[in-house]
């Protein structure tokens, strides 16, 4: 078994053995959606959200779209990572003064754990879209910091370790619209507070279609012992609009702006009706990945259709090999990046 570094034993990790007929290696949870329409009173919409594992429990920081379709971020609880409880207001969050900060809008929402801060990192309003970043240390006080990069900037994904003692940080260069900018790029910090020594990671294309348009990050990478496996997104632009699929790659454990290995083929497109038909047809937007350190296990939140809240499940064995197996070269991934 592949050993995973850095990550908790989380003994109730949601769970369901692959079925026979899956044909990839990351397959669905046959309670899907985990969140529907409507969960709490005024709100459409409950998607693309980040998760943690807490003191034998689960925490969430959702997107939520009101019935205006206004997006914000609120608190969720669960005790198997599959019910949950979600607050009936929206995050209050404060600036380093203790002074109210609301952003105006929020989505996409990323959590992270990095040493004893937990982290949340959505995409913000700030002369357009850019990165909103936030730290907590007990899920009741959320103190936003200095927007860490200019805008237009999407798709904010914190390591969960600093790397040669910097803090990292994914994000995807975009504009106000479907962006014509499609790459990943990575950004270091000292202190959280100022961004530098920006490297290119990973470009779009390749081959196959599915990541033709543009990619973006998406859960936390997860720690291996010989480098970082990361799940992403790829999205095509086809006669019928878009589609979101997910995708995985891994990456150098001491410079992560190297690839290693990256998949040609997506390891889940949408094939499921809750995928497939929704606010936002044929999206699966992964924003979580929570692994159980002992068995592999992973468990991965994404959104579907930017309608619900789904579940899907890999291990580390299977994916990795699957990546390996199927790794694609593309352009100057290989590269040191800058």
């Amino acid at each position: 078994m592949i050993k995973v570094l850095g990550e908790q034993s989380i003994p109730n990790l949601p769970w369901e053995d692959k079925p026979a007929n899956c044909p990839g290696p990351i397959w669905r949870y046959s309670g899907n959606p985990v969140i529907n329409r409507h969960p709490v009173d005024k709100i459409a919409r409950i998607f693309n959200s980040g998760v943690i594992y807490k003191d034998g429990k689960y925490i969430g920081v959702f997107r939520a779209e009101t019935i205006a379709s206004l997006p914000h971020l609120r608190m969720g609880y669960s005790d198997d990572g599959i019910n949950w409880k979600i607050d009936d207001h929206e995050i209050n969050f404060v600036d380093e003064d203790g002074n109210p900060y609301r952003p105006y809008y929020a989505y996409d929402p990323r959590l992270v754990k990095v040493e004893d801060a937990y982290y949340i990192i959505w995409c913000t309003e700030f002369y357009g879209p850019a990165l909103g970043i936030a730290r907590t240390y007990d899920f009741k006080t959320f103190v936003r910091l200095e927007n860490p990069l200019l805008p237009f900037n999407r798709n904010g994904v914190l390591f969960p370790r600093k790397v040669n003692g910097m803090y990292k940080l994914i994000s995807r260069v975009s504009d106000n619209g479907h962006t014509p900018f499609g790459d990943i790029f990575i950004s270091e910090s000292p202190d959280m507070r100022y961004w530098g020594r920006h490297r290119h990671v990973m470009e779009k294309g390749g081959n196959g279609w599915w990541q033709g348009l543009k990619i973006g990050g998406g859960p936390a990478p997860i720690e291996l012992e010989d480098g970082w496996l990361m799940f992403y997104h790829g999205v095509i632009n086809n006669c019928n609009g878009y589609v979101y699929s997910i995708g995985g790659v891994i990456l150098d454990k001491d410079e992560p702006s190297i690839v290693k290995y990256r998949c040609k083929y997506y390891l889940m497109t949408p094939e499921a009706p809750y995928e497939e038909v929704g606010f936002v047809p044929n999206v699966c937007f992964p924003c979580t990945s929570l692994v159980d350190k002992d068995t592999g296990r992973i468990a991965i939140y994404y959104g579907a259709a930017d309608t619900y809240l789904a579940l899907a499940f890999t291990t580390v064995d299977e994916v990795v090999k699957y990546i390996k197996e199927n790794h694609e070269g593309i352009g100057r991934d290989a590269d040191l990046g800058r």
